[in-house]
């Protein structure tokens, strides 16, 4: 991610953002774009198949969206108020994702 992109997204924010682009080792790759309060959001390097997606982890709790559009695919737990909440977390970070999803598996 570009020094641009980080100040413009902690322009906007009104909670703390956490920036981890280094890679996760354990039984994949797991690279982690961002985290926002409790939530991280990453995913797997054997990704790379499938459309542009996310997945957000929060405890014990993971889910899974597609990114165009933003719609949920997996729940993993979460209730229905915390999947509209990260929903939003994603609509508003979609482009940083996107860009992170082209670079990671171009």
């Amino acid at each position: 991610m570009n020094l641009y992109v980080k100040k413009a997204i902690d322009k906007w924010v009104d909670h703390t953002v956490f920036y981890h682009l280094q890679p996760i080792l354990s039984w994949w790759i797991i690279p982690t774009v961002l985290i926002i309060g409790p939530y991280r959001f990453f995913f797997y390097s054997s990704d790379q198949n499938e459309p542009p997606h996310i997945h957000i982890e929060r405890d014990y709790h993971k889910a899974k969206f597609w990114l165009q559009p933003v719609r949920l695919l997996n729940s993993g737990g979460f209730k229905r108020k915390e999947l509209n909440r990260i929903q939003e977390l994603i609509g508003e970070n979609q482009a940083l994702f996107l860009e992170e999803w082209d670079e990671y598996f171009s």
